[in-house]
C-alpha cells in the first residue's frame, strides 16, 4: 500500500492485493481519490503478505534488508513533469530505499505509476541513486501500475 498525504491531511491510497499469488483471480488494484495540482505528499510505503491465512507485514523486513531492496516509481508518459517522485530515505550506504517520499504533484491529468521492488539492486549504478530502474539489475519482487488523477 502506497499512501499519499498532503499538508491538509487528505490521503491517497494506491492499494494492491493478490491473496492467491501468481496466477489465479485477478489481483484488486485501487487508487483511493485523485492528488491535487501544486501540492507536495509525503509518501509511506508498507508491504504485507497476504496470500496466507495470517497477513504478514514484510514492511519491517524491507527496512531491516534496506542495503538489499528498493522501489522505483515510474509514472507514464501522461504524468512526465506531473508527478515527481522523490526518495526521503536511505539504507546503511546512504542510497535510497522508498518505503518514504515525497510526492511532487502539477499540472493535471489522468495517467499509470508503476511502483516495482527490486531485489538485490545495483545501487551504485548510473542514475539508480535518483531511481532510474534501467541500470538497477537486480530481481522484480513486485510489479503494480496504478491509475493515478491529478485535478
Amino acid at each position: 500500500m502506497y499512501t499519499l498525504s498532503n499538508p491538509g491531511n487528505e490521503t491517497v491510497v494506491f492499494s494492491f492485493s493478490d491473496k492467491d499469488g501468481d496466477g489465479g483471480i485477478a489481483p484488486i488494484v485501487t487508487t483511493s481519490g485523485v492528488l491535487k495540482s501544486g501540492l507536495t505528499y509525503s509518501g509511506t510505503l508498507s508491504v504485507r503478505n497476504d496470500s496466507t491465512n495470517s497477513v504478514v507485514d514484510i514492511t519491517e523486513e524491507i527496512a531491516e534488508e534496506d542495503e538489499d531492496h528498493q522501489f522505483f516509481f515510474i509514472p507514464n508518459s501522461a504524468l512526465a513533469g506531473k508527478l515527481t517522485i522523490q526518495y526521503d530515505d536511505k539504507d546503511g550506504k546512504n542510497n535510497p530505499i522508498g518505503l518514504e517520499t515525497k510526492a511532487i504533484v502539477s499540472g493535471s491529468g489522468n495517467g499509470k505509476l508503476k511502483i516495482i521492488l527490486r531485489h538485490l539492486p545495483n545501487k551504485g549504478g548510473v542514475g539508480v541513486g535518483f531511481g532510474d530502474i534501467i541500470n538497477a539489475g537486480g530481481e522484480t519482487d513486485i510489479e503494480v501500475e496504478f491509475d493515478v488523477t491529478i485535478q
